[in-house]
């Protein structure tokens, strides 16, 4: 294991020259995420390995085929993290699966997304090209923050081959308190949280209960938590890594998963069901069989989006519609990076 881009490269030319589709495989932890795919196995996995880690400069940088374990446990020995607390899924997830899958666990409103950490990519382009982009290598081009750009894309647009990303240091305490409230009682409470100057880095709801998390300096946390009331949770770190791997009793249902975006304060009219929900109300779930049509315009209505997430019809569109606008500019670029259209065939959207 270590640098097999040159591999990559030569298979991604033969896929090229017989016009056969690639589908990037890593880990595979995340193959349920998308739309159905096909075409050959790309398998990026080999391909990992830190390849500098500056705590001092707060940023690591690691080929996208290392093991979020590999980098969490290098990060954990100068006390500092992944702030986005990632989601894993598996203990093989990848850094490179976790970009592109735009992946950020219950921290996400306060320690930003992994999108907002990303410094620099190394990514393979449809030709076989090895391009670097961010970070200290080169200046992104044509307008596009390129880096970026890979965080949600499902590799739509190349082979990620390394990522540079800002770390930030652990807390120096943490404190999670319940509290027994309906999900309209603690919207409204943590709302009120989350506009004082609390040490706020979870807010939760499901099943008549809330969860928040204070994390900061230990007086800070001391007097936040002592503020807010309820009661402490035994194991809140098992608590918080399994609402992340959606392993909590609410996730284990057959039926179809959806994934609500909006903003925190917003209401779903219509969509009756057993919620759970997260980042202070602005990621919601709910399991059950709808019309995406109809859950698309009550996301709209509370000023964002919604896609279906696990389960249910995976051959058809799965993520929220776009503006036609934005629909020709995901394929412009789609061309430039990808003209023959190997990677990931319609795994984000069947039209790219």
């Amino acid at each position: 294991m270590g640098d097999t881009s040159q591999q990559i490269v030569e298979q991604i030319l033969d896929a090229r020259s017989d016009k056969r589709g690639l589908r990037i495989v890593g880990a595979d932890t995340k193959a349920f995420i998308g739309r159905a795919g096909g075409g050959e196995d790309l398998d990026v996995s080999a391909h990992r390995g830190i390849l500098g880690y500056a705590p001092r400069e707060l940023v690591l940088t690691a080929r996208a085929g290392t093991p979020l374990t590999e980098i969490e446990a290098a990060l954990d020995e100068r006390g500092q993290m992944l702030s986005f607390e990632p989601p894993r899924f598996g203990d093989g997830a990848t850094l490179g699966g976790t970009l592109a899958c735009n992946l950020s666990g219950p921290a996400r409103p306060w320690g930003g997304s992994i999108r907002d950490m990303v410094l620099g990519v190394g990514l393979i382009n449809g030709r076989g090209e090895m391009l670097n982009f961010g970070g200290q290598v080169m200046k992104n081009v044509a307008g596009f923050d390129v880096s970026r750009l890979q965080a949600g894309a499902l590799g739509a647009f190349g082979v990620l081959t390394q990522v540079s990303l800002k770390v930030l240091p652990q807390p120096a305490s943490t404190a999670t308190r319940v509290l027994e409230l309906d999900a309209a009682g603690a919207l409204e409470r943590i709302t009120s949280l989350a506009r004082s100057p609390q040490p706020l880095s979870g807010a939760a709801w499901c099943d008549g209960r809330a969860y928040v998390r204070f994390s900061g300096a230990q007086s800070a946390v001391t007097d936040a938590a002592r503020r807010c009331g309820g009661e402490a949770l035994p194991e809140a770190l098992a608590f918080w890594r399994d609402l992340a791997d959606q392993r909590l009793p609410f996730f284990d249902n057959t039926e179809p998963l959806w994934r609500f975006s909006i903003k925190p304060t917003a209401t779903v009219p219509g969509i009756d069901g057993r919620w759970l929900i997260d980042w202070a109300g602005a990621q919601r779930w709910i399991h059950g069989h709808f019309d995406r049509t109809a859950l698309e315009h009550a996301a709209e209505a509370g000023g964002g989006h919604v896609s279906l997430y696990r389960g249910g019809d995976r051959d058809s569109e799965v993520n929220h519609r776009l503006p036609e606008a934005l629909k020709l500019l995901h394929q412009r670029l789609k061309r430039a990076f990808d003209p023959d259209g190997l990677f990931n065939r319609g795994r984000l959207y069947s039209w790219l």
